[in-house]
């Protein structure tokens, strides 16, 4: 099953990780791993759920490097 499509004007203020992912056009797995190392602004948990901030999401540039899961593999 694949992800739905976010359309920036179109989304909730609160994504889910799948919604987030498609937005950023990562794999979820690689969004999960950076939010664990806490390089993705506005994550909030809702009892066992991540929610993030969209404007947070938009705002956001991905590092660089070795130590960050959404940089550049240069």
């Amino acid at each position: 099953m694949s992800a739905p499509l976010v359309v920036a004007d179109a989304a909730p203020e609160f994504l889910t990780v799948d919604e987030a992912a498609a937005l950023l056009r990562v794999n979820r797995k690689t969004l999960y791993e950076s939010i664990r190392l806490n390089q993705v602004p506005g994550v909030l948990r809702v009892g066992k759920a991540l929610r993030i901030r969209r404007a947070a999401l938009l705002e956001f540039s991905p590092g660089k490097g070795r130590d960050s899961a959404l940089g550049s593999r240069s």
